[in-house]
């Protein structure tokens, strides 16, 4: 089959761009992954807010927005929220207007994979999570009594929608073994497969030596995110007399407060890019405590890339084949002792160079690239 036969539908749940969160990175890096495979991309955008990005016409041989539909007119008995705020009949007609393979990003989008009228075109789904436990543990972390029957109804929704979903698709790829195990033994899903993250053309450049202080990075207005600071701050922190520093978007007011009141520690809030990567680069220690075990931390592959050395928890790494290269502790005392120890033990090539051959072997957007083109038309590009 030539090149220019490969046509593909990609429903992304957000617009892909710019890449300022982690729920972004595999969404945006898989389009020039796959148009380096010669695969013309039919993009189809759901927007709430991000607007339209011309910077996706360089990938794509189309791009469609579409307004997602929020509020109490989306919220059903039957179906998860997520999924019926992504139903859009204008998508549907698009999709039928030819015949080409349909990539769902996230079960958020999969509406159209209970369309009769979809019936017998090629239709895949790409994984994110285990929704029903990730909401589950939006459930657990959160205090506002509204959100949390939100997130429990929500949870009890999905995981009967996530049972069904997948008798009415071709193919599951999911982005970590942990999800892929619990897909196949709980929903009895025989058609899903591991599929690496796409990420960016970052190399393994942790420097040799000592770094500054200690780091904890991430979007500050998540609930979970919100959580573990706390955590670090009431918890951790206290009497270590190690600098420390926190960075991210939209800090609450509490959070800023607390860290006002705890000696040697800064915080950076909304950070450029450029400066994140730059504060990731100096720190000592790259903190990546997780509240939940689900999906994978972007957060936790920045640090391994980027970063020297790496302590996180066990549901941080969970499923991602990552635990050899990070040093864990798992509550409170253990967290502080491995500060304390290596806050003052040089980062070394050898621990880099070993870092590099281990996340190299599974992160590749070429070769994962290649694998969806020959999943969907049994055959990839020269």
């Amino acid at each position: 089959m030539s090149r220019l036969d490969k046509h593909l539908h990609i429903i992304s749940l957000n617009v892909p761009y710019p890449v300022d969160y982690g729920g972004v990175f595999d969404l945006f890096y898989k389009l020039p992954a796959l148009q380096e495979q010669g695969v013309h991309i039919h993009l189809h955008c759901f927007d709430y807010g991000r607007g339209q990005q011309p910077e996706l016409n360089k990938y794509c041989a189309s791009v469609q927005y579409y307004k997602r539909n929020t509020g109490i007119k989306a919220l059903s008995t039957s179906m998860p929220y997520i999924v019926t705020s992504r139903k859009n009949e204008a998508l549907i007609e698009n999709l039928l207007k030819d015949d080409y393979p349909i990539l769902m990003e996230g079960v958020h989008c999969t509406y159209p994979a209970f369309d009769e009228r979809l019936n017998g075109r090629k239709k895949y789904v790409r994984v994110y999570n285990v929704e029903y436990e990730y909401y589950n543990s939006l459930f657990k972390s959160t205090w506002q009594l509204f959100k949390k029957a939100y997130f429990f109804y929500e949870s009890i929704l999905l995981k009967k929608y996530e049972r069904k979903l997948v008798k009415h698709v071709d193919a599951l790829w999911a982005i970590s073994q942990r999800d892929t195990n619990i897909f196949r033994n709980e929903f009895d899903c025989n058609n899903i497969t591991f599929l690496p993250l796409f990420l960016p053309a970052w190399k393994v450049r942790g420097e040799e030596g000592m770094g500054s202080y200690c780091l904890y990075h991430g979007d500050l207005s998540v609930e979970q995110n919100k959580k573990a600071v706390a955590w670090l701050l009431k918890d951790v922190l206290p009497g270590l007399k190690i600098p420390f520093v926190i960075a991210g978007k939209n800090p609450p007011a509490y959070l800023q407060s607390m860290i006002k009141k705890q000696a040697d520690t800064c915080l950076i809030a909304n950070p450029s890019e450029e400066c994140m990567q730059d504060i990731i680069a100096k720190a000592h220690i790259n903190i990546v405590p997780a509240i939940s075990n689900t999906g994978i931390k972007i957060k936790l592959l920045n640090a391994l890339y980027n970063g020297r050395h790496c302590l996180a928890n066990s549901p941080a790494v969970e499923g991602s084949g990552l635990n050899a290269l990070c040093h864990i502790a798992d509550n409170t005392e253990a967290m502080r002792q491995r500060i304390e120890q290596l806050y003052h033990q040089p980062f070394t090539i050898q621990e880099r160079e070993e870092r590099n051959a281990f996340i190299s072997g599974i992160f590749c957007n070429r070769r994962n690239a290649k694998q969806i083109v020959e999943w969907i038309w049994g055959t990839a590009a020269e």
